[in-house]
This record gives C-alpha cells, sequence and structure tokens, in this order.
C-alpha cells in the first residue's frame, strides 16, 4: 500500500460539482462534506454529525441559508462548523462542532487541505489551462478501487499506451522509443519525457487535429506529488519546425493533458482527468470527440488497475517485483511519496510528544 501523504492539498472536486447541493467525498479516509455559501464560497467541512454520526451529504439533510441541517435529528452547523442548534433543548453542548478544511479554489478545481498544521502560504500546483479563454477542455472523474500508487506508477509508465490503448492513444513507437527522466527531490517534481521524431498518428489525433500522415509527438510529464500529473503533449507533422527559442509554436497541436490523483481510502482513488486543447476552440464535435475518447482511455486504465489491485491482494509475502528503464519515473515517484509520508508521519509523532 502507499502511504497516505498529509498536510498536502488535494483535488477534492471540480468547481462546477460545488453548488448549493450537499457533496460528500472521502479523502486520505476523511470524510468531508463541499458547498457553496451563499455569497459562492466553497466550504468544507467533516461530514458526519456529531450526535449520530449520520452522514450530512445524505438526504434528507439539506442547506438551510449557509447552515447545514443533518437530516436525522436536526443538529445543525454553520460555515466555521459549530453547532447552532440542537433539537429539545437550548443548550448546545461545547463539543459540538465540526472539523473543517482549508478549502481553495484553484484552476477549475476545489482544493481541500488535509493535515495537522494549516497551509500557510503553500499553494497547490497549478494547472492553468484548465480555466484560460486559450484553451478548450472537457474533464471527468471516474473513481478506482486501487491504490492511489497504482495510478501514479501507470501515468509515469505511458509505454502502456500501446499495448492497453491501441487504437485510441497508442502506437507502436510509444514503448519503443526511450525516455529521459529528471528528479527535483527539493520541490517533489518527477519529469519524464518521450520525444518521437516520426510516429504513426494515434486516431485520438488524427480525428481531432485533422493530421492524416506521420507526426512528430513529444510526451513531456511533470508529476507533482502526491497530487498532481501534467503531461504537455505536442502533436504535429513530421518536417514541422520545433519550437522557437521564445517558445512560440504555431505550426503544432497542443494538448494539456491533467489528472488529480486523490487518495480517498487505502485502496480506493479519485481519478480526476482532463484534456485541454489549443485548438479547433469552438468545435463542439472535436470536444464530444475527446471526451469520449478520453473517457474510454480513462476507463481502460481504471479496469486494468482495479484488476491489479485484485492481483496484488493475492501476492505472498516477499514477492519480489521487476523493473526496467521505462519504470524510472514511477520508481522516482515512489521514494518522494515515502519521503513524505514518512516526514509528515515525524512531524505528528514530534507534536504528540
Amino acid at each position: 500500500m502507499t502511504a497516505f501523504v498529509r498536510n498536502q492539498w488535494y483535488v477534492a472536486a471540480y468547481a462546477h460539482e460545488v453548488g448549493r447541493e450537499l457533496l460528500g467525498r472521502t479523502v486520505l479516509g476523511e470524510p468531508i462534506l463541499l458547498y457553496r455559501a451563499e455569497d459562492g464560497r466553497p466550504v468544507a467541512m467533516a461530514d458526519r454529525c456529531v450526535h449520530r454520526r449520520f452522514p450530512l451529504s445524505e438526504k434528507p439533510s439539506r442547506l438551510d441559508g449557509d447552515r447545514v441541517v443533518c437530516g436525522y435529528h436536526g443538529f445543525t452547523y454553520g460555515t466555521d462548523g459549530v453547532c447552532v442548534s440542537v433539537p429539545g433543548q437550548q443548550r448546545i453542548p461545547r463539543t459540538a462542532r465540526l472539523a473543517t478544511y482549508p478549502v481553495l479554489e484553484q484552476d477549475s478545481f476545489v482544493w481541500v487541505w488535509i493535515g495537522d498544521r494549516e497551509p500557510g502560504d503553500t499553494l497547490p500546483p497549478r494547472a492553468p489551462w484548465l480555466d484560460s479563454p486559450e484553451y478548450t477542455v472537457v474533464c471527468g472523474m471516474e473513481p478506482l478501487e486501487a491504490d492511489y500508487g497504482l495510478l501514479v506508477d501507470n501515468l509515469l509508465d505511458l509505454s502502456h499506451e500501446t499495448y492497453l490503448h491501441g487504437g485510441y492513444i497508442g502506437t507502436p513507437e510509444v514503448a519503443e522509443t526511450p525516455i529521459t527522466t529528471e528528479v527535483d527531490d527539493k520541490t517533489g517534481v518527477v519529469y519524464v519525457s518521450r520525444h518521437m521524431a516520426d510516429a504513426a498518428c494515434p486516431p485520438f489525433y488524427a480525428e481531432s487535429t485533422g493530421i492524416t500522415g506521420r507526426i512528430t509527438r513529444w510526451q513531456d510529464i511533470e508529476y507533482h506529488a502526491p497530487c498532481l500529473y501534467l503531461l504537455h503533449s505536442r502533436i504535429a507533422p513530421v518536417g514541422t519546425p520545433d519550437p522557437s527559442a521564445d517558445g512560440s509554436d504555431p505550426d503544432a497541436f497542443h494538448v494539456e493533458v491533467v489528472y488529480g490523483i486523490t487518495p480517498s481510502t487505502e485502496k480506493t482513488t479519485y481519478d480526476f482527468w482532463a484534456v485541454a486543447r489549443d485548438f479547433a476552440l469552438e468545435d463542439q464535435r472535436v470536444s464530444d470527440f475527446l471526451r469520449e475518447n478520453n473517457h474510454t482511455v480513462v476507463m481502460q486504465d481504471v479496469v486494468a488497475l482495479n484488476v491489479l489491485q485484485k492481483a496484488l491482494d493475492t501476492e505472498k509475502a516477499g514477492y519480489q517485483e521487476l523493473s526496467i528503464n521505462i519504470d524510472t519515473g514511477g520508481l522516482a515517484a515512489r521514494r518522494i511519496l515515502a519521503r513524505l509520508a514518512a516526514e509528515g508521519a515525524e512531524r505528528a509523532e514530534a507534536a504528540a510528544r
């Protein structure tokens, strides 16, 4: 099992999911209630009534203005988690308050901070394409019945596209092309790149861009441990000039693939996915195609990782995993996650002394 990393920001929802309906999500094993106050602010608090632990996100719980009314016995809470009303008595028990969570809306995500200290100046990593007028975005979320570390492994080794996603995004060149890997241990970022100078154009890009021949295909990954994955994908017909020194690249197509990787429980994960493109911005047909096809690709991963989790659950103790060159990014991510988790455990142990 991949250890939880606390004192971090995690994606709890898309901004469009959080409104005046009560939404429940479980992040790092903590049930969280999400909604928007009347002034539009997102609110995050514990999703369990202090009285009999009824989930506040479940009907008939409801909002009364900015207050949450438990649908079981009527305990009522303000946005600060403090109980303001209990049934049948005037006195409100001093301990009748819910934990609240720092919450931040950024780049179309609603992030929550899970930890035993305040975030201070720490901000989530950025995915600015998701709310940029220069990009058009399709997105979704799929629950995964597997350890979040398996999803990290999957996304940092894209050679599996050739075999698992053939007919969508996979071509032989993805598995055949060597990768380069860089690790920034200080910031907890892993970079994995695969540049294909002459590759078949998979249907995912052929249909969306209109390219009919072979392509130059770049895959540049940034994994910001523990929670955000970015794939900078550049697609251009073979022979197209490389980007200029100033970064301009007018003759290529660019797709930014974003994953919010949020551990829910020890063996369940929220797989938030988004695809942002800088071409055919107003073409609904392209949006529909990319949404449908990327959802299919995500579900292929979900099915495979759910199967893998079940297989790993039956492995005998002491099984030795085999790793090769394509695993360098995933192995680096594992080391960073283990270090961050250990550092968090040490801080919690020191605070408890």
